[in-house]
């Protein structure tokens, strides 16, 4: 389990972390969600240790993570994949750890085939790809056999295959108990391996529920219809002020502020063919962005090819 009180992070007059209590449950895999800056990497690093809190405290299974008497088999983390001595190979990397803590051998040999690093373990860590060297840090976190894991992006540069693994392994591993947090900016992937969810911005907590919850309360009340009359539907529908249309292609229109039966009514009273006719589901990108659209720091200016080409 992972308890933040009141956790507080300034580097000079920025607060990177401002004031964040929440607690990440065992049995759960929970994501951690913001926009860039939003304090998730710091807030990470404050949970190993890694970075003090200007105020607030955080623990990991009822204690300060310094305090642990052998941190590899309470927490496994993957904070930068990278973070690995170039020259040696995977194997003498894990074995280094191991001996921190008087991890045998056999241990090192399970995660490497748990992994999938055995056809290169005897390979230079520098030589790999993102995708194997990712592999390799979730093999180092893994090397306690912890009660809780930490990991920051685990699925970056993985290929598809990969991806699967990672989510059935993370699944699995809350299935035993113990204690998932993971953070990623793919909300797919996110909506599919993740329980609950805690979504940051600005340093803040802003939303702290299980995904179900979280989605729920980003539904909106919109239908996409397809018809070869759009125009002509269009117009009949926005005759009521509290109907808004787009067109979402030639003969596709999203209308919200209506329902399936009542544009069904409105389609038949005018003599309008519908060809298809279903609500919009909301997905976890869409709540995402409902939940954090104030809270973005960093924003990307239209590109000149989407405001119509090269100058």
């Amino acid at each position: 389990m992972i308890e933040a009180t009141g956790l507080t992070k300034r580097y000079g007059a920025r607060t990177a972390v401002d004031g964040m209590t929440f607690t990440v449950r065992p049995g759960t895999v929970t994501g951690f969600l913001g926009p860039n800056g939003a304090g998730k990497s710091t807030t990470m690093r404050m949970v190993v240790g890694l970075d003090r809190p200007t105020s607030g405290t955080v623990t990991v299974n009822g204690k300060h993570y310094a305090r642990h008497r052998a941190p590899l088999g309470e927490v496994g983390a993957l904070l930068d994949a990278k973070a690995v001595h170039s020259g040696r190979s995977a194997r003498s990397h894990l074995l280094a750890q191991a001996a921190t803590h008087g991890i045998g051998r056999r241990r090192v040999d399970e995660v490497v085939e748990m992994t999938g690093l055995a056809p290169v373990a005897g390979k230079r860590a520098g030589t790999f790809s993102l995708g194997m060297g990712q592999r390799l840090g979730i093999a180092a976190a893994l090397l306690g056999d912890p009660q809780t894991l930490i990991l920051d992006e685990p699925v970056n540069g993985l290929d598809p295959e990969g991806v699967l693994w990672v989510r059935h392994l993370l699944r699995g591993l809350a299935a035993e108990g113990r204690t998932v947090f993971l953070s990623s900016h793919l909300m797919t992937e996110m909506a599919l391996t993740a329980d609950h969810l805690i979504v940051v911005g600005r340093g803040r907590v802003i939303a702290d529920a299980p995904v179900s919850e979280i989605v729920a309360r980003a539904q909106t009340t919109a239908v996409q219809v397809r018809t070869p009359s759009a125009a002509q539907l269009a117009a009949v529908l926005t005759r009521d002020p509290g109907v808004v249309v787009a067109s979402v292609a030639h003969d596709v229109l999203e209308v919200t502020g209506s329902t399936p039966p009542a544009v069904a009514a409105v389609a038949a009273a005018a003599g309008l063919v519908l060809h298809g006719l279903a609500p919009v589901e909301t997905s976890l990108e869409d709540a995402y962005m409902q939940l954090t659209a104030d809270a973005v720091e960093y924003r990307s200016a239209p590109s000149h090819a989407a405001a119509g080409g090269r100058r």
